[in-house]
């Protein structure tokens, strides 16, 4: 486990791998990405029960990770690298051609850390709650963890998936929704606004909680808090609010970066807002 000052640090240079990542390929999706930072970071660093020098993908006795949202996958190599899954220097790679680190996550290229493919929005809760009932068939007591957006959350598959959740009681399933408000052609409340969605998830049987996705402390206590919950008969979903692109000054709460890669010029701009702390790879 790392102290709050650590995870804090390893959540900037996350955020810089980003950066350099989509700016090297000139492609991406940074703003979700350096949003969710923190939570990849809370995830792979101190709550999850992991084993990244011996990755299966059946995921046996350990804890289990889906993301739904899969054009985020920049954060989430960075995680992975830096967590020990492989080596860090392989995420100059990002988006080139026979690269195991594609726009979205392939379940094909083998990547250590990847289960499930997934960019194809909406999949990730129904993918997660198959592996949450074969961990219970298997005796296998380790959670299941997905993380979806709040425009992805507008595919009716979502829905479904939730429903039965709740109907079945997968108990071992925690799922996370990045709350930012808005996602690729604006504001979320003016696409298709989700309205409350404590009040849905409550009435589809889920144990809901709520967090702030981008304040270290408390997002690690809310985690911890998550899994205290597991096992008591009842999905637990996490709704995390975060803002696009933070970190970065221009890219704050601005949609305009859901998937625009920054130029040089941009890149050394948001570089400068964010220390080196483990070292560019």
């Amino acid at each position: 486990m790392k102290d709050i000052k650590q995870l804090q640090d390893i959540a900037t240079q996350i955020r810089r791998d980003v950066l350099r990542m989509v700016n090297s390929c000139a492609s991406g999706h940074p703003g979700g990405s350096l949003g969710c930072a923190d939570l990849f970071t809370a995830l792979y660093f101190n709550t999850m029960n992991v084993n990244p020098e011996n990755f299966t993908k059946e995921g046996n006795n350990e804890d289990v990770f889906f993301l739904s949202i899969g054009h985020i996958a920049p954060v989430w190599y960075s995680a992975l690298a830096r967590r020990g899954y492989f080596p860090v220097n392989e995420l100059s790679t990002l988006r080139q051609l026979g690269s195991r680190l594609q726009g979205h996550p392939s379940a094909h290229a083998e990547l250590p850390g990847v289960r499930a493919a997934s960019g194809s929005l909406g999949q990730g809760m129904s993918v997660g709650i198959g592996t949450a009932l074969a961990k219970k068939m298997d005796g296998d007591t380790n959670l299941v963890y997905t993380l979806h957006g709040d425009g992805e959350i507008e595919e009716g598959q979502i829905w479904e998936a939730a429903m039965f959740a709740g109907a079945k009681h997968v108990d071992n399933l925690v799922s996370i929704i990045d709350v930012n408000g808005v996602q690729i052609d604006g504001r979320t409340d003016d696409v298709c606004s989700s309205a409350d969605l404590k009040d849905k998830f409550t009435a589809f049987g889920w144990d809901v909680l709520t967090c702030n996705g981008n304040d270290m402390q408390e997002l690690v206590n809310t985690l911890e808090t998550c899994k205290q919950h597991a096992h008591k008969g009842k999905p637990v979903m996490l709704l995390m609010n975060t803002k696009m692109g933070f970190g970065v000054d221009f890219m704050y709460d601005n949609n305009s970066w859901h998937g625009k890669a920054p130029n040089d010029e941009q890149t050394a701009q948001a570089l400068a807002q964010l220390e080196q702390t483990l070292g560019d790879y």
